[in-house]
């Protein structure tokens, strides 16, 4: 069951967006629980989930991650492309 907010998360796979592989990717950069998700960056996530696995993952994973982030910062459940745009914009900065 997804979570509706932050607080309901006790696991990885609580948080909207976050499936089984994703979840076993957060664990790959020693996130096991959802509040480590908290005052992080979603697009640092993607860079260093990039260096651990020596993949260039799809774009959309950072897209997926920075919603996660967002969701346990206190923001709304969003679906993860709802957050393309902000990572093109951060991207070419």
């Amino acid at each position: 069951m997804k979570a509706k907010k932050s607080s309901e998360a006790v696991e990885l796979q609580q948080i909207p967006n976050i499936g089984k592989a994703v979840a076993q990717d957060l664990r790959a950069l020693g996130i096991t629980r959802p509040e480590q998700l908290i005052g992080k960056d979603g697009l640092e996530l993607y860079r260093k989930l990039n260096q651990a696995t020596g993949v260039r993952h799809d774009p959309c994973m950072a897209d997926t991650l920075m919603a996660a982030v967002d969701f346990m910062n206190g923001g709304t459940p969003k679906p993860w492309w709802a957050f393309t745009s902000k990572r093109k914009m951060l991207l070419t900065k």
